[in-house]
């Protein structure tokens, strides 16, 4: 059964490694104009979860959609020509491609054409305008010429999300996007993320994230995983109010978290 509005679904998902269950009985959907964040302790099983709703893992039982599409193992190229995109982290992989370049290998590969994204960057101006137009989004556009190596660590960051940008895709996936960036950083990056998702018509973002002050400003529903099961699925007002749900979450009492502006 498909749920009305869900652009995706998983239903009663398991996956299981041998004796280990990973991931036991997971319900969820995400919709048009949410950003749904997921949050729990290590070893709740976010990674896996993650992998399977980008394609990266086959459930052992259960459904995955996307706009109402069996999607189970389909791998994230196929996934991000549909319009779902998870961040490369290319920056990683290869630390000697310029901004540019890091950036043109997804816009290239969106094309459906071979990832001659060398060539494309030098003799294709639609190329070279699409690279430029996002990293303007992202405020990359005076580093272009740069190797990605040399960025700061939040301008990597800033790079691996608009990576996934440049797919044009409906509904993006982040894992932990501001991991390793300074305090200071962390609102602005994902200000930046959430502004650029409104300017490319992004419909969803699902955010993998354990920082709790992001995740009960920037939400609109939190799920929360304990254990490879379900714990909560609540808007943050009604997460934030349940101190067992955040003693189970953080390992630890906290106090009462408020959105900006509610």
């Amino acid at each position: 059964m498909i749920t009305a509005g869900a652009l995706i679904e998983t239903n009663n998902v398991r996956k299981a490694y041998g004796s280990f269950v990973a991931l036991d009985g997971v319900s969820l959907s995400v919709a048009a104009g949410e950003l749904v964040s997921i949050v729990g302790p290590n070893g709740a099983g976010k990674t896996t979860l993650v992998n399977v709703l980008t394609g990266l893992l086959k459930p052992t039982d259960g459904v995955v959609r996307f706009k109402g599409r069996d999607i189970a193992g389909i791998g994230p190229v196929k996934l991000a020509r549909r319009g779902m995109a998870r961040a490369f982290q290319l920056v990683h992989v290869f630390p000697a491609l310029t901004v540019a370049e890091t950036i043109a290998v997804a816009v290239v590969s969106q094309t459906g054409r071979s990832l001659n994204w060398f060539a494309s960057l030098r003799g294709d101006s639609a190329v070279r305008a699409r690279v430029r137009e996002v990293a303007e989004i992202f405020g990359l556009d005076t580093r272009l010429a740069v190797e990605s190596r040399l960025l700061s660590q939040g301008e990597k960051k800033l790079l691996d999300i608009a990576s996934a940008f440049a797919l044009i895709p409906e509904v993006i996936l982040l894992d932990e996007p501001t991991s390793g960036v300074s305090s200071g950083d962390k609102h602005a990056i994902m200000r930046t993320l959430v502004d650029a998702a409104r300017r490319a018509g992004v419909k969803a973002i699902m955010l993998v994230e354990h920082d709790m002050d992001l995740v009960a400003e920037y939400s609109s529903r939190i799920v929360a995983l304990q254990g490879g099961k379900v714990l909560a699925d609540r808007v943050p007002a009604d997460f934030f109010a349940d101190p067992e749900i955040i003693a189970a979450i953080v390992g630890k009492r906290m106090g009462k978290l408020t959105r900006a502006g509610g």
